[in-house]
């Protein structure tokens, strides 16, 4: 990932300007992990938070019968780790294939969010969007495929005129959908060749919203 990409990432977590997400960035370390590589144990103290750029990582609890139960996962755009204060992680992290993050240490975090408003009031958005999407997991957005998560988000972000303007990033549809920056790129893509869609500099439209819609799955 670009340097410009992990900016436009950041904005988009924290539905911040360009000048505060190179703050955070600046601030933050990038973290890979190779697939299987365990990011942190359960029990182990953690005094870190995690923002995923790329990949999925997997919340696995070690049952009382030594297996392993994968309880939650963590995509594109959200944030894991300790926060406010440092604790003891609650369950393996372990990564899905390759995984990108950016860390930062969970009293700077919570220093960079009550000294910076634009910060604060982004890390709250944030961490509302998780609730809903960890809400829609359990009751039904679970069942979508990654498209149709792909094409919910688009329906989301409409106007009244079926139009977005400007088009929207990759990188940022993305993370809204909670999926990969090629997942994405590949579904607008079959949108537009099916003429579901249309794009122009100034923007994209929904040629056929009813069709959209029914994608949706």
């Amino acid at each position: 990932m670009l340097n410009a990409d992990r900016l436009d990432a950041i904005a988009a977590m924290f539905d911040c300007d360009e000048s505060v997400a190179e703050h955070i960035n600046h601030e933050a370390a990038v973290q890979d992990f190779r697939h299987k590589a365990i990011i942190g144990h359960q029990g182990d103290q953690c005094d870190f938070c995690w923002l995923v750029l790329e990949g999925i990582v997997n919340v696995q609890l070690l049952g009382l019968d030594g297996q392993h139960v994968q309880i939650a996962y963590h995509g594109p755009g959200e944030i894991f780790g300790a926060y406010p204060e440092p604790g003891t992680n609650r369950a393996d992290l372990v990564a899905n294939g390759d995984v990108r993050l950016l860390r930062l240490g969970t009293q700077l975090l919570a220093r960079m969010a009550s000294g910076n408003a634009a910060i604060g009031a982004g890390l709250a958005r944030l961490l509302g969007r998780q609730l809903d999407t960890a809400l829609d997991r359990i009751a039904t957005r679970s069942t979508l495929s990654a498209a149709g998560r792909v094409y919910s988000e688009l329906v989301r972000i409409c106007d009244g005129n079926q139009r977005v303007s400007p088009a929207p990033k990759m990188t940022m549809l993305a993370l809204r959908a909670n999926t990969t920056r090629e997942t994405t790129s590949r579904a607008i893509a079959s949108l537009e060749r099916r003429g579901v869609i249309s794009r122009d500099d100034a923007g994209l439209t929904v040629i056929a919203p009813r069709m959209l819609q029914d994608m949706i799955a």
